[in-house]
């Protein structure tokens, strides 16, 4: 009884994994050969059709990078209330209280992330 509810998602994980792993295959064998030595030419950024300008010792500033975990953990909020809005009605009025802590917090967060200035692009 609990096999036949699994083999749906069975059959999906075979599926993929074989068709991974036949274009793995199809690649190997039908791609191009490259140089495997290496070579300035080989060893230069390129992006979008251009050579880029960027050097290899260019080092992003901690900014960008708090700002992007910030933008993580502020969208990771869709994940977690996507449920609850397709469902409100088998939830109730509990999931919707739920919800409204839940942004009440990621709120007060995201003020006190504001105010300490973690937004601001230096």
């Amino acid at each position: 009884m609990v096999l036949r509810s699994y083999l749906p998602i069975l059959i999906f994980v075979v599926l993929a994994t074989g068709v991974g792993a036949l274009f793995v295959y199809a690649n190997s064998r039908l791609g191009p050969r490259f140089n495997r030595r290496p070579t300035t030419f080989n060893e230069d950024a390129y992006e979008c059709g251009l050579p880029s300008e960027v050097q290899s010792g260019f080092r992003f500033g901690i900014s960008f990078y708090l700002i992007a975990i910030l933008f993580l953990l502020f969208d990771i909020e869709v994940v977690f209330l996507y449920p609850i809005a397709v469902e409100l009605q088998a939830f109730g009025t509990f999931a919707l209280i739920e919800a409204g802590v839940f942004i009440g917090l990621l709120l007060i967060a995201l003020i006190y992330v504001w105010r300490r200035g973690a937004l601001e692009w230096k």
